[in-house]
């Protein structure tokens, strides 16, 4: 049903040139006809909501610790209701969020009320469009770093409008194409994690006991550690890395992002619009070689050797290698199992467990013992390592392509149906009445802490 699909029998020019041409019997409408602005506050007892750009605007409660809580001045919040829409301080880079959920956001937000011609949740999609993100580049002010959306010229700007009835088809037809993807996209991501977990589990093995079952162990000495191998010694991680503290000065330098699956990064081939030079005077510098370890992620593994000069922030710990390491093995070991959990307890702060805001200080990251054999072994073991992964590597690359692919056609069938591209009318009416199962479940993405919106208390 998705390959059958066809263009308009007739096209005309929009005027606009992010769109281009457009079905000849859609209207083209200013924003503030179809929306108004919505600025009702004095509702301190509604929920907290959180704007992000993978589930729309949800619960604060829906998300735990991973956004900022506002704390007080609650009246001063902005009031948001079912359907409303959403522009929050990264709008520019994800669009504009709809609201699943009634309650309040952050006054720095602006608030959109549908009106009568565009309630059906046509703009939900339309939104999300890669051709509409494109085009709010066209309403950037130079308020806050430079990356804020300026409603008031947004609101003069055009959009196109499909009849009410053909957009009710657009939202019924991609309602149902999207939960088929997205379900599809799951099955993958879930195979990946499979994959990462087996993965996880011969390295973890391998660098906290060795490789082979006829290994001689002795006690460590240590009684969370436990048994060694007989050729391995114990040191205090202070021995073995040392924290150093060296900021930037003009904050021109690359900003480095710490990621899960990708180790240290560059901000700028991740994601759009890095922050101006005038955020990052002050954050930490960081040397290749060196390891940045993110406090309040330790113990999720999140402390990763880096390859390239630049800055990351001044909550992280950069640590210097000083003793005589393979830091690849090094860095497999502070990500092992055992390492986190002791990672975990070793955290303080507000919260318990793995939630609240915990961190890993550097005074109590350097008293924690460490197993480490010969550096000649630590070569061995990694040597081998690559070897016995090399299958997993590369089928969890595969399951990746496929999942890239089957999110870029995602987007794709998006952005054609909503502009106009493909006609939808026949398809939608054929779907039977219970062909369309939303999936409401609020799944989150890998590493979409690094992408949410946060809580902004009164500003």
């Amino acid at each position: 049903m998705i390959a059958d699909l066809k263009p308009y029998p007739a096209y005309r020019e929009s005027g606009l040139p992010w769109l281009g041409s457009c079905p000849n019997h859609w209207s083209i409408r200013r924003t503030k006809i179809l929306f108004r602005e919505r600025a009702q506050k004095g509702f301190p007892n509604e929920s907290l909501l959180a704007a992000t750009q993978t589930k729309g605007v949800v619960r604060k409660e829906d998300y735990g610790t991973r956004t900022v809580t506002a704390s007080k001045d609650l009246h001063l919040l902005k009031l948001v209701e079912v359907g409303d829409y959403v522009i929050s301080l990264r709008s520019f880079q994800g669009g504009i969020e709809v609201a699943h959920y009634r309650g309040i956001i952050s006054p720095a937000y602006t608030v959109l009320k549908p009106q009568r011609d565009a309630e059906s949740g046509y703009f939900s999609y339309f939104f999300k469009s890669a051709q509409f993100i494109q085009s709010l580049s066209l309403f950037v002010t130079g308020i806050r770093e430079g990356q804020n959306i300026d409603y008031s010229r947004l609101s003069r700007a055009e959009l196109p409008l499909p009849p009410r009835e053909e957009q009710t088809a657009i939202v019924r037809y991609l309602d149902w194409a999207c939960v088929r993807l997205d379900r599809a996209v799951r099955a993958k991501r879930k195979t990946i994690a499979s994959l990462h977990e087996q993965k996880r589990t011969i390295i973890s093995a391998a660098v906290t006991r060795g490789i082979g079952p006829s290994v001689q162990l002795k006690h460590s000495g240590v009684d969370w550690i436990g048994e060694i191998p007989a050729s391995w010694s114990v040191f205090r991680i202070k021995n073995v890395m040392r924290a150093v503290d060296r900021r930037s000065a003009s904050g021109t330098e690359d900003l480095l992002s710490v990621r899960m699956h990708h180790g240290i990064v560059r901000f700028s081939e991740h994601f759009q619009r890095p922050p101006q030079a005038r955020t990052l005077v002050n954050f930490k510098l960081v040397e290749p070689g060196q390891f940045v370890v993110n406090r309040m992620q330790a113990g999720n593994g999140l402390i990763f050797c880096s390859d390239h000069f630049g800055l990351v922030s001044p909550d992280y710990s950069v640590l210097d290698v000083v003793a005589d390491v393979n830091k690849e093995f090094l860095g497999e070991l502070m990500r092992s199992r055992l390492m986190r959990w002791k990672f975990r307890v070793e955290s303080k702060g507000l919260g318990t467990g793995t939630s609240g805001f915990l961190r890993l200080y550097d005074d109590r990251l350097g008293s924690v013992h460490v197993a480490l054999p010969p550096r000649h072994e630590q070569d061995s073991i990694m040597l081998e390592l690559k070897g016995k992964l090399s299958g997993l590597v590369d089928a969890t690359g595969r399951v990746q392509r496929e999942m890239d692919l089957l999110r870029e056609y995602r987007t794709r069938l998006i952005a054609d149906v909503v502009t106009g591209k493909l006609d939808v009318r026949e398809a939608a009416a054929k779907l039977p009445d219970a062909a369309v199962e939303p999936d409401t479940a609020l799944e989150q993405e890998p590493e979409e802490l690094e992408l949410e919106e946060e809580l902004v208390e009164g500003e």
